[in-house]
């Protein structure tokens, strides 16, 4: 078991929760995705490349591999 006192651990820790929750919002996202029509995800899937485009500009975008 890991000293909960080592200086640190509450920043991993932080992090680890941090992407735990990124994994959880991606999850419940794809539970909505998987009912919805051809329609539906391609005007998701618009939405979403505006607002990728949006917080993260086409010169931040070209180095990015999704």
């Amino acid at each position: 078991m890991t000293d909960q006192t080592r200086w640190g651990i509450h920043e991993v820790q932080s992090r680890n929760k941090a992407i735990k929750h990124q994994k959880d919002l991606v999850a419940r996202a794809m539970e909505q995705v998987v009912k919805m029509d051809e329609t539906g995800i391609t005007d998701l899937m618009i939405l979403i490349e505006a607002e990728y485009e949006r917080k993260y500009g086409k010169n931040k975008a070209d180095g990015v591999v999704l």
